[in-house]
């Protein structure tokens, strides 16, 4: 058991909590920074601390006497609006926590960026570990503040302050109590909401349990000032949204929309988010950002971290599975 204290900045977002699950588990010594109670961690054993990346103080409390702290808090939007709020959660919140971390004494910083803060390489080819991020090349907002943000952690690191940075790719799994993007695709589905399918795009998928022990192997064995992507298996549009349907026992859908015809679509879905208050699925970012190459190589978090992501077919199927007990959604057998 490790008698140093860990913190956890957004403990309860679909990465946080699985990183809560993965520190219980290890026996580890750690506090989550969360803005209010919830149930969500009743009979989990650790300490709690008050606030958010937004204030100063707060973090500073949160951190006191930390060997190490994961910063996961932020907003994950594909839609075009929010963007103060983006920026002040994602940019200005991640100065605050490495301020917060000098002060207090904090040896090294786990950070949790995005594959989306990547500027992909044409055509296919092979996308692996880089250092230098220009939210200039990135499109869409959230890209372009975890761009800027990584930017700012890897520079803030000095000989008494070490940072490593994760890059998850598109997470799916269990724990996904604020319903992830991906957790909305996959409850559409189950409800047989979902009528269509596209023919185009893909993008690449990672259990989130994964993403956690790679985030608690990076804190003890990653390399101070290194990144690592922390990616999985590369499905189809259709391919993903089919996996889904068999697995929850719903039919696929026979219609597959053209890239053009969901390109016409999108600014009117994203109106009808803006009314219906509904969170964004499909958007115009979203729509480009799966035709982006996402051929990321996770060789090196293999090697240097152990790293060893599950297949997304139990990834889909462990998800559903929760989904069902957690909140009584079930598929519905074909005929």
């Amino acid at each position: 058991m490790n008698e140093k204290i860990s913190v956890i900045t957004g403990a309860s977002g679909h990465i946080g909590y699985a990183l809560v699950k993965e520190l219980e588990a290890q026996g580890d010594r750690f506090r989550i920074l969360i803005r209010s109670e919830s149930k969500i961690f009743d009979g989990i054993s650790c300490e709690k601390a008050f606030g958010d990346v937004t204030d100063e103080a707060s973090l500073e409390k949160a951190f006191a006497g930390a060997d190490v702290v994961y910063h996961l808090a932020g907003i994950i939007d594909v839609s075009s609006g929010n963007k103060d709020l983006i920026w002040n959660v994602n940019v200005q919140g991640t100065k605050n926590v490495v301020e917060a971390c000098k002060k207090c004494g904090v040896r090294r910083l786990v950070f949790a960026s995005s594959v989306d803060a990547v500027k992909p390489k044409r055509g296919n080819e092979m996308m692996t570990e880089m250092t230098n991020f220009n939210p200039d090349e990135i499109k869409g907002m959230y890209g372009k503040t975890k761009a800027e943000a990584t930017r700012y952690v890897l520079n803030s690191a000095d000989e008494n302050f070490e940072v490593v940075v994760i890059f998850p790719s598109a997470c799916i799994g269990p724990y996904d109590f604020k319903v992830s993007s991906v957790g909305i695709m996959v409850r559409m589905i189950m409800r047989g909401r979902m009528p269509v399918s596209l023919n185009f795009g893909g993008y690449n998928f990672v259990d989130i349990r994964d993403v956690a022990k790679g985030m608690r192997s990076a804190a003890y064995n990653g390399r101070a000032g290194e990144c690592y992507l922390l990616t999985g298996e590369v499905f189809t549009s259709d391919g993903i949204i089919r996996l889904i349907a068999e697995t929850s026992g719903r039919k696929a859908p026979k219609i597959k929309m053209p890239f053009w015809l969901t390109s016409i679509f999108a600014p009117l879905a994203e109106v009808f988010y803006k009314i219906s208050g509904a969170s964004p699925v499909f958007t115009r970012i979203s729509i480009e950002v799966i035709n982006y190459n996402c051929n990321f190589c996770f060789a090196k978090a293999q090697k240097e971290l152990g790293y060893n992501p599950m297949s997304i077919k139990q990834s889909v199927s462990d998800m559903i599975g929760w989904i069902t007990k957690t909140e009584g959604i079930t598929g519905k057998q074909k005929k």
